[in-house]
């Protein structure tokens, strides 16, 4: 989902200046404002997962970044765009790192080649089809789909997390885990 939304919005962009009355040098920082963010998060995601446990923060993470994508979609003015898909890097940041850390907690050794290999599937495929996706929404129906797009993804991701993944208790700060289908499950939905 995270690794989608760059690139979506990436194609829509043009689209986005207009609506908003900015300039196209202008509509940069709305790309700009989402990875500043992620990057500042990135590095603390590890530490903020052992705090509050993997499966809150991923949750929290997951919240921040879908709501925040329908604020995007909602924006009026370049100033609120920027704000929100600021806040939409904050949450975006927590995603990936917090996913694969559940990964490792979740399957065996002997597994965890399979289950990041699939994972990373859904990485590589996902800038191919952001494009693709972020071109047809846009011509089809306009900009605010681009956004719109991740909330019944990240509702389904939200629900799937609260289902399947439990914490586990004898991780620092509180790990969690969850059954390799639901993993692959919901590997699926963020993707």
């Amino acid at each position: 989902m995270e690794v989608l939304d760059t690139t979506i919005v990436n194609v829509a962009l043009p689209h986005i200046a207009g609506s908003l009355a900015a300039s196209l040098d202008e509509a940069t920082w709305i790309l700009t404002s989402y990875l500043v963010a992620n990057a500042i998060v990135l590095p603390i995601s590890g530490w903020r997962a052992n705090a509050l446990g993997r499966k809150r923060f991923y949750m929290i993470c997951v919240a921040l970044f879908t709501g925040s994508s329908v604020l995007c979609a909602m924006s009026s003015s370049l100033t609120m765009m920027l704000l929100a898909h600021a806040l939409q890097g904050v949450g975006g940041g927590g995603l990936a790192p917090t996913e694969q850390s559940i990964f490792a907690d979740t399957f065996p050794p002997e597994k965890r080649a399979l289950a990041f290999a699939l994972y990373g599937v859904t990485v590589v495929t996902a800038p191919a089809a952001g494009p693709v996706l972020g071109g047809w929404l846009t011509d089809s129906y306009s900009w605010h789909w681009c956004f719109l797009i991740k909330l019944p993804v990240g509702l389904l991701s939200l629900t799937l997390v609260q289902l399947f993944i439990t914490e586990l208790s004898h991780c620092v700060g509180n790990g969690a885990s969850c059954s390799p289908a639901a993993c692959a499950s919901i590997t699926c939905a963020l993707h």
